[in-house]
């Protein structure tokens, strides 16, 4: 993670300390994936998204800066929340500060969303201290509570560092997927949700409040993660 003052985080995509050893991807790279972002535009509206008018509310909630909670595995619906949900509002997540995580940034930006980089075990505090200032300057922020490298559906209780600092509600999103297809190489088991497909979408809202004991917050929003993302396949190995 990087540290950020005012100025470095209202650049358009990436909030990061100029010292940091960030990895990045420029030139004919972040060229390549502009086709791959606007084909991950029309794949997520292609889905039939299902949600209940209380969900919805939750998700269209404006009226504070928020964070959004999701596991790493639902990443890939990330745009459809921001554009239909969060209608545009600044969002930031947090990417790791190496080269894969250069080109989550890079398609991060090809859809709308801004980054902070860093992660646990590199520029950790630094990032801490720039995704407050984002809170504080009134944008949304992501976080993978299992991510960047699991163990799946593991909530690491220092995913809430930065909400206890700044007294911010977070949104817990579910996704249940009616056909979808699982990179099972992948530590997460990442989910590809099949073109035209219906997704069944939660959400929840954890006021400020809840979270005043940091690990008993974090097993309990573990186990609302767990029931509002069901993953049958994962639970049986099949």
């Amino acid at each position: 993670m990087v540290s950020a003052t005012n100025a470095v985080l209202s650049t358009p995509s990436t909030a990061s300390a100029p010292h940091a050893h960030v990895q990045l991807i420029s030139g004919w790279r972040r060229v390549v994936l502009w086709p791959f972002g606007l084909l991950v535009r029309l794949w997520v509206g292609s889905l039939r998204i299902e949600v209940t008018a209380a969900d919805m509310r939750n998700f269209t909630k404006c009226d504070e800066p928020v964070a959004m909670v999701l596991w790493h595995n639902r990443l890939f619906l990330s745009a459809m929340i921001f554009r239909r949900f969060r209608r545009g509002k600044p969002t930031y997540a947090l990417v790791s500060a190496s080269r894969d995580g250069a080109w989550l940034d890079a398609f991060f930006s090809l859809i709308g969303l801004h980054t902070v980089r860093g992660s646990s075990h590199r520029l950790g505090r630094e990032a801490a201290s720039a995704l407050v200032e984002v809170l504080k300057q009134g944008h949304d922020v992501g976080i993978t509570p299992d991510g960047p490298k699991g163990p799946i559906y593991g909530f690491k209780p220092g995913a809430l560092i930065v909400t206890r600092r700044t007294r911010t509600p977070i949104l817990l999103i579910g996704a249940d997927f009616k056909s979808a297809w699982r990179l099972r190489r992948s530590w997460d088991w990442f989910y590809l949700p099949k073109p035209f497909s219906r997704v069944r979408m939660s959400c929840e809202l954890v006021p400020a409040e809840a979270l005043a004991d940091r690990n008993a917050a974090a097993a309990s929003l573990q186990a609302r993660l767990v029931a509002m993302n069901p993953d049958r396949e994962y639970q049986t190995g099949t």
